[in-house]
């Protein structure tokens, strides 16, 4: 017997097209999805209008360095501690205004509700791992306002 020898199909131009758009769909499908989940998950904005907020930084930074405070916030099982020292030490007569939440979007943003027990501000605070911001504005005796974000990471449990 004799076998005929197998001779493969060429490759036509409807393949090449086929092929060339498959993957060319494929590849705008996965821009568009990641598009749409920066645009959905990230509000962009930190000032309504950046002119009329730069026309005041430098004098209200002026007034947030007078101040001499160093603040520090950290994540200690379920509470969440925020100390605000100046040059004689913790500072107790400040109204404090903050939003807790996620780096990347505002779905998991919480208003922590602090209280001062002695030497730091401390508010009740059940979080996951992962990275956190702390964005504080804090109201001196005198008015001037600070503000700051103030970044927490917070490792997983094992």
């Amino acid at each position: 017997m004799t076998t005929k020898p197998i001779t493969p199909k060429p490759i036509t131009g409807r393949q090449v097209f086929f092929v060339m758009a498959g993957a060319f769909s494929i590849i705008v499908a996965v821009n568009l999805t990641l598009a749409f989940k920066a645009v959905s998950t990230f509000p962009g904005l930190e000032v309504k209008n950046s002119y009329v907020a730069s026309q005041n930084f430098d004098r209200e930074r002026t007034a947030q360095l007078a101040l001499g405070w160093q603040v520090a916030a950290q994540i200690e099982g379920d509470r969440l501690i925020l100390s605000i020292d100046d040059k004689d030490g913790p500072v107790e007569n400040v109204a404090i205004d903050a939003i807790f939440g996620r780096a990347t979007h505002v779905a998991d943003d919480r208003t922590p509700v602090f209280t001062f027990d002695g030497s730091d501000w401390v508010a009740p605070m059940e979080i996951g791992p992962g990275n956190w911001n702390l964005r504080l504005v804090a109201t001196a005796a005198d008015g001037t306002p600070f503000r700051q974000r103030i970044p927490i990471y917070v490792k997983a449990q094992r």
